[in-house]
Parts: structure tokens; C-alpha cells; sequence
């Protein structure tokens, strides 16, 4: 849950850092992370540790991450689990609460329901057009509730969605995630303040127009015919 103390926490607390994700392909630290007596587990991803990618030659995939935690919380999905971007032992880049999954979850299984949450974040990755929602990358925790991680790639200005969850292709939205793709245009404007230090003009640019299609059409998007549609691998 994204609460003040978290972000504190996040923001203002030591990290120590106690392993590596060895199968991530950029560097990805386990750390703890202690305030005032607070202590945390957290995920962070130093821009040092960043390797380049061809089709993503502006930027920092840190910064990509902190901008859909940004999104986010401008539509209220707590979709993204608590995210910074701060100084660390290995230099400035992203910092995340790290999120228990319920390991009662088979996430094989889980991943193709037709589950409220699931479809909340398809929709989720349909705006901000997110290259590589992985089954792995559903975090479900303890409480019912469901994250996401993994969004360094991200908000790419031509059409590249790419995720294991097609199974509202082509479906109408209902009126509340119309409204909600409404309220996004209405205040686009503070969107773009938000976005400006992370990302291109052009990339905020495709985002809305990304917005006003889902708006428009009154579905969720298709496949690219000309683009993989599912991550590889899957998982």
C-alpha cells in the first residue's frame, strides 16, 4: 500500500544492499532499508547498472519505472508498488518497497482469469504502453491485492504492447474505466508537469494520444501485428 510512511521510508532510510536478482538483465539489488528505527525490504535498480537498449535510447529505464508509479497514483490504481528516486550505494536510481506475494498463488494459473485486478492492469498497460508484463511480474500479495513491477520499458512512443494479458483484446470498457480514461484527459496538464523530467515530449505526447484512442475506440487494444505480443520469455 503507498502511504506517506512508506515513501518516507523509501526516500530518507539507509539501504544496504544484500543480493542480486541474478536473472534480471539489468543490475537489480535486494536491500533493506532502515529509517528511525523503521525497517523495509526494497528492489533497487541503480541507472549505473542500466544496460542500453536500442529501441529505448532516451533516458533511464529508472526513470520509466518512477513515471508508472507516478500514473499510478495520479488514477489512483496503487497498481505500482511504492517507488523513488534517490541516491544508493551504487549511485541514483530506482528504489521500490519490495512486495510478499502470497505463495499460495499460482501464478501459472492466476495470470489468464478474467479477475477485476488482472483487467485493471491490462488497462494499466495498455496507457502506458508497457513492453514486457511478464506472468512473473504480477506481484499478488498476502492481503488480495495486486502489483506490478518490472516497468523500465515503458511509455515508448510507438505501439509496442506486449503482455501475457490478452484475454480483454477487443473487449468493450466499462463506463468506469471510460471515466477514468476521461478524468486522465481532463488533467492532462498536471500529467505533464509530473512526466516532464522523465520522459521525451514525444513520449508524453503518444500517452495522451494513447489515452484519447482507448477513449475513442471504447475497447481494449489488439496485438500489434507488426510486434510480438507476448514477452519471451513468458515468464
Amino acid at each position: 500500500m503507498v502511504t506517506d510512511a512508506n515513501v518516507e521510508l523509501l526516500t530518507t532510510g539507509v539501504i544496504t544492499v544484500t543480493g542480486r536478482l541474478v536473472d534480471a538483465s539489468n543490475a537489480t539489488l535486494f536491500a533493506s532499508i532502515e529509517h528511525d528505527g523503521v525497517q523495509g525490504q526494497c528492489i533497487y535498480k541503480p541507472i549505473a547498472g542500466e544496460r542500453p537498449l536500442w529501441d529505448f535510447p532516451d533516458g533511464q529505464l529508472a526513470h520509466r519505472e518512477y513515471a508508472a508509479f507516478l500514473i499510478s497514483e495520479f488514477l489512483s490504481l496503487n497498481i505500482v508498488p511504492p517507488t523513488v528516486l534517490r541516491d544508493g550505494p551504487f549511485g541514483i536510481g530506482m528504489v521500490q518497497l519490495w512486495i510478499d506475494i502470497d505463495e499460495e498463488i499460482n501464478l501459472a494459473h492466476y495470470f489468464s482469469q478474467d479477475d477485476p485486478q488482472l483487467r485493471m492492469m491490462a488497462l494499466f498497460d495498455a496507457i502506458i504502453n508497457n513492453t514486457d508484463r511478464k506472468i512473473g511480474h504480477l506481484l499478488p500479495d498476502q492481503s488480495g491485492h495486486l502489483y506490478g513491477c518490472d516497468h523500465g520499458v515503458t511509455f515508448h512512443s510507438e505501439y509496442k504492447l506486449r503482455t501475457v494479458l490478452w484475454q480483454w483484446a477487443g473487449e468493450p470498457l466499462s463506463e468506469s474505466e471510460i471515466a477514468l480514461l476521461q478524468s486522465a484527459i481532463s488533467r492532462f496538464s498536471e500529467i505533464v508537469l509530473a512526466l516532464k523530467d522523465y520522459l521525451t515530449s514525444e513520449e508524453i505526447e503518444a500517452l495522451k494520444i494513447r489515452i484519447i484512442g482507448l477513449i475513442d475506440s471504447a475497447t481494449f487494444p489488439l496485438p500489434n501485428p507488426d510486434w510480438p505480443s507476448i514477452p519471451w520469455p513468458a515468464f
